[in-house]
Parts: structure tokens; C-alpha cells; sequence
């Protein structure tokens, strides 16, 4: 008897091969929709930053494989509809938080989920993948982004009847290459002889000039490359899927290579060295054993945090690997093993649970900062995944991919939902009126516009304390509208703009 594998796997990403052309319903307009969205993308992204630009363009895309798939399109595609919450949501948080990191992190989000869902618009599951399947349907769905593109458009080209058509243009072609110069003259002389034709001469060069000018070229290439992508992803959501590929069937359990004897004796070392440290963690909480002399007791708590994240995460990736890789026969031996990883994962969830009260006390002490509160999130987001490892463990263990992979998403969407800038200009001005000291720099310089409701609240309720200066800065540090025009337009940037106390920037 063997337990099903959690899908661990390495990803393997397969390329399409050159003469495989996509068989798509409607290739006419999904050249055509690829066309239009690339030329939306050159007028939503030209601009210094994203904005109300990404939603719209996410909705656009959307509307083109609804439309493109139609009725029957969407049935297939109604079982992993779900990912349209999470991507449309991290897609709209873009313009809706300013915070640098977090718009890289929503962007990220956005980009990953909109692979997944082209990957099973047509078919396949989500929740058959394992761990290793994420990583290679989304390196596999912007590989075929790339590759699938030259087919389509190859295999449209060679429908064009142009072998019977190429006779007649050739003659025209020649006619237009022997009357180029004689042009160039006799445009050169009547230039010369009337000065009305001369300058509607040198109008219509500059309109020439100005379409093949440096800047329309860039602009031209960069709606043909978005174009190109976009018609990758049409074209891989909309064509039709081979049984292998990732998602159509469950993954078949792994062929253990590691006796049952070696795996627990593993298990058992490991939860022998976190029960002894958990233990010491209970003796100091109730004073049953003494620090070494010269370190407090606020010093010990605050230090290793991070030594015990790592812990944690190389843990949970121990039980993945032994429970695919041990040969387990009988069903003694698969309670067994469960039963050790299980004690295992649960003492990491008490060493978590020191290293989140550590980090609490560190805040506490020195105030909050992005690295603090993203560690802290991430820390409670893997408790969750921990808790998950030990349900799986005895229950479906093949879905534990698709538990992790919603706990990032939830864990993501709590970081949006806090909204760290504003967190942690709230928390540290708090302790500002409370007389613990902080650093007002880190305000004034880090945080983004995001900050701007309680930078400006705390400058009417204590507009001559000793920090307005750097608050008064902050606010300069932010542009005075949004540059780009209505593409760039953003919630948060505009709402700092509205919150600037009169007075900060008189340069303006």
C-alpha cells in the first residue's frame, strides 16, 4: 500500500513542435483581437506608471476569449472560472495600492494566474496539479506564447491564394520602383516653380516623416510585440488540448526510493531536536530555566526569528519529499509514517508560533517597517499552509498543491486588504504621540502614496508637531497629478494629491 503522491514533481516544459499549428474556431478573429489588443495595450501603457491602464486591459482580454470561445468555450471553461476572482481582484488592486512592492507583487499575481487560466480555459482542472505542475504549466504557457504566434499566422498566410496573384503584382512592382525617381524630379521642379505646391510638398514630407519618425517606430513595435503575446495566449486558451498536458488527469503517485525505516528514523531525529527546543521555548516562558548571563530576556526574544522562518519552510519541504519518495507497504507503516510527519509539522507550527511572537515583540520595540510586516504576513500565511500539510497528510494528500497555492493568493490578497503603507504610517504615528521614539525619516522617505490618509489625519490633529517637516516633505515627494493621462489615472496617487495640506510645497 502506498499513500497518493502530493504532486512534487520537477517541471518539465515542452516545447510545440515547429509543424504543429494550433486548430482554433475562429483563427481569422483571433488575429484580429490579437491585433486590436495590441494596439490598446500601446495607448493604456504609455505612460511613466500603471494605473486604471491594467484592469482595463485585464476586462479587455477577457471580453476577447469570451468572445472568441463563445457559449461553447465558456462551458469548458466555467470549472476553472474561479481564477477569474483572484486575477481581476490582484489585477484592479494595481490601481488601487501605490506601494512599489506590492504593485510588483499584484503584477506578479496577475501575470501567473492569467497562465493558469489560459492553460485550463479549454480543459483540464486546477486542482489536479501538484507543486512541480504550477511551475510548469506556467513556464509552458509563456513558452507557448511565443511559439504559438509564427504558426498561426503562418497557417492564415498560406489560406492568401497569392501563387496565382504574384504574376500580376510583379509588373506593378517594377513600374513603381522605375517611376520612383522620375517622381523625385518633377516634384523637385514644380516645388521650385510654385511656392503653394512647395509647401504642401514639405506638409506631406513631414506627415511622412513624423509616421517613420524614432518614437511612432517604438510605438509601432511595441503594439506588435503586445500583439504578439496576446495572440500566444488566445491562441493557447482557445486551441485545442492533448491528454498529457498538465491538469487533465491526476498525477500518478511516485515510485518510492527510500525504505520506511530510513524515513522514520529521519522523522524521529528531527521531532526528538523541536521537541527539545520547544521545550526550552516553555521552560523560559515560565521561568523555569535562566537565559546566559549578559543577554535580556527582550534580547533573547527578539533575535532568530528569521533562523526559525526557514526552519519552518525547509521543514514543510522534508515532508513533501519524504512522503513522495518512501516506500510505504501496509497500512501500519502509512500510519506510522503519518503519525511521525504529523509531529513533525505540528512542533514546527509551535516554532512558528515563537517566531511570530518574536517578530511582535521586535515591532513592538523599533516600530513597523515593509520588511517586518510582509515577514510577519507571510509567517501566519505558511501557519495556514502548515495547518493544511497535517490535514492532507491524513486526508487526499494530492491536494495539498492546490491548498498551498490558495494560501498565497489569500495571503497576498491579506497584504491588499491591510494595505501595509498606510499600516505602518498609522501604527509608528501612534507611537509617535505616545513618546516612543521612531524613525520619522523612514516615513517621509519609504512609504508611498498609499500613507497619505494618515500622514494627513495626524497633520490636522497635530499639524505643529516635531515631525510635520518630514511629513510636509512626503507629500512634495508625491506628483502633483497623475502624469501619462487618463490610462495612468490611480486611486491612491490621486487621493494624495487631494490630501496635500496647503502650504507644503510652495514651489507649486
Amino acid at each position: 500500500m502506498s499513500i497518493p503522491a502530493t504532486g512534487l514533481s520537477l517541471p518539465v516544459v515542452s516545447p510545440p513542435s515547429p509543424q504543429a499549428v494550433p486548430r482554433l474556431r475562429r483563427p481569422r478573429a483571433t488575429l484580429l483581437a490579437a491585433l486590436g489588443l495590441g494596439v490598446c495595450a500601446e495607448v493604456l501603457f504609455d505612460g511613466p506608471a500603471l494605473g486604471l491602464s491594467f484592469p482595463l486591459f485585464a476586462l479587455l482580454l477577457l471580453g476577447a476569449l469570451l468572445a472568441l470561445g463563445g457559449r461553447e468555450g465558456w462551458q469548458r471553461a466555467r470549472p476553472n472560472a474561479w481564477l477569474l476572482v483572484p486575477w481581476l481582484f490582484f489585477s484592479g488592486m494595481v490601481f488601487v495600492r501605490a506601494s512599489p512592492l506590492l504593485t510588483s507583487l499584484n503584477v506578479l499575481a496577475s501575470g501567473l494566474l492569467l497562465l493558469l487560466l489560459v492553460h485550463f480555459w479549454a480543459a483540464g482542472r486546477v486542482e489536479r496539479l501538484g507543486l512541480g505542475d504550477y511551475v510548469s504549466t506556467v513556464l509552458g504557457g509563456a513558452w507557448q506564447a511565443m511559439f504559438l504566434p509564427p504558426a498561426v499566422v503562418r497557417s492564415e498566410v498560406e489560406r492568401i491564394p497569392l501563387r496565382g496573384q504574384l504574376p500580376k503584382l510583379l509588373p506593378v512592382a517594377r513600374g513603381a520602383l522605375l517611376s520612383l525617381p522620375i517622381l523625385i524630379l518633377f516634384t523637385a521642379l514644380l516645388s521650385s516653380a510654385d511656392e503653394v505646391f512647395s509647401v504642401a510638398v514639405d506638409r506631406g514630407f513631414s506627415f511622412v516623416w513624423n509616421v517613420f519618425s524614432v518614437d511612432t517606430l517604438a510605438r509601432g513595435v511595441f503594439a506588435a510585440g503586445s500583439a504578439f503575446g496576446v495572440l500566444g495566449l488566445l491562441a493557447h486558451a482557445l486551441r485545442r488540448r492533448r491528454e498529457r498536458e498538465a491538469g487533465v488527469l491526476e498525477a500518478a503517485p511516485a515510485v518510492g526510493r527510500l525504505g520506511f525505516i530510513e524515513s522514520l528514523t529521519l522523522l524521529g531525529a528531527v521531532d526528538v531536536l523541536f521537541l527539545a527546543f520547544v521545550s526550552l521555548q516553555l521552560a523560559f516562558m515560565w521561568g523555569g530555566a535562566r537565559l546566559p548571563s549578559g543577554l535580556t530576556y527582550s534580547e533573547y526574544a527578539r533575535r532568530g526569528f528569521f533562523e526559525l522562518l526557514a526552519v519552518s519552510v525547509m521543514t514543510l519541504g522534508l515532508s513533501l519529499v519524504l512522503e513522495r519518495w518512501t516506500r510505504l507497504n501496509g497500512a501500519g507503516q502509512v500510519t506510522a509514517f503519518r503519525a511521525a510527519c504529523s509531529a513533525m509539522v505540528g512542533l514546527v507550527l509551535v516554532l512558528l508560533a515563537s517566531a511570530v511572537q518574536r517578530m511582535a515583540l521586535y515591532e513592538s520595540a523599533y516600530g513597523y517597517t515593509h520588511l517586518r510586516v510582509y515577514t510577519h504576513v507571510f509567517m501566519l500565511a505558511l501557519a495556514g499552509v502548515l495547518v493544511w500539510r497535517v490535514v492532507t497528510l491524513w486526508w487526499r494528500p494530492e491536494r495539498f498543491a492546490m491548498g498551498a497555492f490558495a494560501g498565497a493568493l489569500v495571503g497576498l490578497a491579506a497584504l491588499n486588504v491591510l494595505n501595509p503603507d498606510a499600516f505602518i504610517a498609522r501604527a509608528n504615528l501612534a507611537r509617535s504621540t505616545e513618546g516612543t521614539s521612531w524613525d520619522a525619516s523612514y516615513l517621509a522617505w519609504s512609504l508611498s502614496e498609499d500613507a497619505a490618509p494618515e500622514m494627513a489625519a495626524h497633520l490636522a490633529q497635530v499639524p505643529d508637531s516635531v515631525f510635520s517637516p518630514e511629513l510636509h516633505g512626503m507629500f512634495c515627494r508625491f506628483p502633483e497629478r497623475d502624469q501619462g493621462g487618463w490610462p495612468a489615472f490611480h486611486l491612491a496617487r490621486h487621493r494624495a494629491a487631494a490630501l496635500t495640506p496647503p502650504g507644503s510645497c510652495p514651489e507649486r
